[in-house]
Parts: C-alpha cells; structure tokens; sequence
C-alpha cells in the first residue's frame, strides 16, 4: 500500500469524523439485511410484506451482493446486477427443479434449461426492497447515500386488462348458480361490491345485516407461506360499510342455508373458526374451515371455463366492478366509495363526498344489471 493511498483513507477517515462517530466494523449487505428484516420490516408492515421481502432478498439480492460490505456498495454494483437479473432462469438458479419429483423435471436437473427469467415488474419490486433496506441503513449512519435511488430499472409496460362486459359477467353468474356452486355468493360479492379475495373469504356472518342492507368490510383472510392468516384489511380506507343490493342478499341468504346444510352434514365433524372472539365465517370448506385463497384462484378460473367465458383473475374481476359502474355513469367518488381506494390525484379529490343514498343506488343498479 503506498504512502498515497493511507493519506487518503486518513482524509477520508478524517472527513467521516467531522460528521459523527466513525465505525470500526461496517456488516456486510447480508447481514445488515438479515437484521432489517428482523428488527425493521416484520414488526411494522403486514405479514405478507414481510414474507415478501425475505423471498425477494433471499432469492435476488443475497445471492449477488450479499457478501460485500455496506459501505463499499456502489451503483455500478448494483446496475450491474440489476442488469444481470433478466439473462439469469431463476428455476436454474433457486433450484426449483432439482425439488420436484423425478417425473416432473424439466429444467437443469435433466440437463435442460426452460430460462424462466423474473419479470420487469419483479425486477423493479427487487430494486425497491434493496432501496427501502439502503434507506434504513442511511438513517443509521450506516452508508453516506442510497446507491439503488442512482441505478435504472428496466421499462415496464403496464398490463393491459379487457374487463368484462355485462353480459359476460351475467354469463359467469348465471352459470355459478345453475350449477349450485358453493362459491357463487363470493362470485357476487367480487363482482357486485368489488371486494377484494382476502375479504370475500375473512367475511364473518356478524358483519353482514341483510335486514338493514349493509355489509361491513373490516377484516381479510391471507396465505402467507404455508399459513393462513386472519387480519385487519388491506389499509385502513378499506374498511367500510356498503350498502346491500338484492342480488347480493339473495345469494347470502341461500349462502346460509347451504352452510347450514353443510353443518348438519358434518356433524361433530365441524370445525368453527374462532379468532380473537370472532366466529362463523360465511364461506367455509365442508367441515367448516376456512378456504384457501388458493382454492378460490382455482375455482373462479374453472368456472370461466364452464361459463364459456374469457378467463379474468379474481382481482381483474373486480376491476369489472369499476367498468360496469362507470358504464351505469355512476358518479367517480361514488365508485371510489364503493371500491375503498386512496386516490391521491387531484381530479379525484375535487368531487363532492358520495352520499349514502347515491352508493345505495349505484349499486342497486349494478346488481339488477347483473341480476
């Protein structure tokens, strides 16, 4: 090392100094990482969250940087990774295939390669975890600056989704209730008041007052990992109450009495959902658990099929919602109201508040659209 170099590791030091206490041992990225998750992110956003920054730190951003020092992290670092990601097939690199079962592998486990590459909107949520993790350490005096605010990501085209029409989303209905499915009252729920998945299935019979007409939204059902969780909702602006049209509290009604067939069926067999004081939830498996997520993706896409519709995702069915009340020329903050967005644009934020009577009458107007 010559003479050059130590003066100007002092006068670095020297200049570090002036602006607080210096550390003698900086951790690596992996390690700062492991603790942010543990101390920072798992006790502050949701369990989903969580579970997806440990995916995404542990699968993308470990692997490449984890080893070097925080402080000697740079943006050509991570451009360079960042720019790497898209060659790299993941199912290659996490070892997917060597997992599943001999009959079932198809990539580098039979010396193949089915390059299986992330997406630009995965990269893009990588590069934000990396950024949130870097901005926690900047507030720790840990690093001067936040190398992955300076790094460019690649362009994302938006996906574009054709919602429904009417008569398509009367099609998908129709066909649930002639063919009984015992899913079909979380069809409605979905495309009539546009709740999301995890509220459909965290719905408690409590909640719902078909005498009154109202529903209260205010709790969810999550898979996170191997677990089902039952908690509060998505942000605090989705919790409300909405107004009942008939079809929704016709196929609640016929939702009881096929549970209370089911409950009868099972016998002491039956399992209630307790949690937190809160019981009997409205859409439960035969012996009364809670359904999966998972098992109402797989349900809403065979029902397409048997409608002889075109195939939507539970959450693009809920963009239907937003279409076919639009299409009604239902009033903007109305349909804001009924969905429980945050919208922060200023288009948005200059309409009147929707009343009461205006949701009721949008969504009565939806339901008999469908009905």
């Amino acid at each position: 090392m010559t003479r050059e170099i130590v003066h100007g590791k002092w006068v670095e030091l020297t200049r570090q100094a002036t602006k607080g206490p210096v550390l003698t041992k900086v951790p690596t990225l992996s390690q700062f990482l492991e603790r942010w998750l543990e101390d920072t992110v798992a006790p502050n956003l949701a369990p989903l969250t969580h579970a997806t920054y440990e995916s995404h730190v542990r699968h993308y951003i470990e692997p490449a940087l984890g080893n070097l020092r925080l402080d000697r992290l740079r943006v050509t670092n991570v451009q360079a990774w960042l720019n790497g990601l898209p060659k790299v097939c993941q199912c290659c690199a996490q070892g997917k295939d060597a997992r599943r079962s001999a009959e079932r592998r198809r990539c580098c486990a039979i010396g193949k390669c089915c390059h299986s590459t992330i997406s630009a909107r995965t990269i893009k949520d990588v590069r934000a975890v990396l950024r949130s993790a870097l901005a926690s350490a900047k507030r720790e005096e840990l690093v001067e600056r936040n190398v992955a605010e300076l790094v460019t990501t690649p362009k994302q085209r938006s996906r574009k989704v054709v919602p429904w029409t009417s008569e398509e989303a009367r099609h998908f209905l129709e066909s649930a209730r002639s063919d009984r499915d015992r899913l079909y009252a979380a069809y409605v729920l979905v495309l009539v008041l546009g709740m999301r998945k995890g509220e459909v299935l965290g719905l408690r019979w409590d909640a719902i007052d078909t005498d009154a007409g109202e529903l209260i939204i205010d709790r969810q059902l999550q898979r996170v990992r191997r677990e089902l969780l039952y908690r509060v909702t998505k942000t605090e602006a989705s919790d409300d109450s909405l107004p009942l049209p008939d079809i929704v509290t016709a196929a609640l009604i016929h939702r009881r009495a096929e549970q209370e067939t089911a409950r009868a069926a099972a016998g002491e067999a039956w399992q209630e959902f307790v949690d937190d004081g809160q019981v009997a939830l409205v859409f439960t498996g035969r012996y009364g658990t809670p359904i999966d997520p998972r098992t109402l993706n797989r349900a809403f896409t065979a029902r397409c099929a048997a409608a002889g519709v075109r195939r939507m995702t539970v959450h693009d069915a809920r963009r239907t919602c937003a279409t076919l009340l639009v299409d009604l020329d239902v009033h903007p903050r109305v349909i804001m109201r009924i969905l429980r967005h945050v919208d922060q644009s200023v288009t948005m934020n200059i309409y009147a508040k929707a009343s009461s009577d205006k949701t009721r009458d949008a969504l009565r107007r939806l339901g008999e659209s469908l009905g």
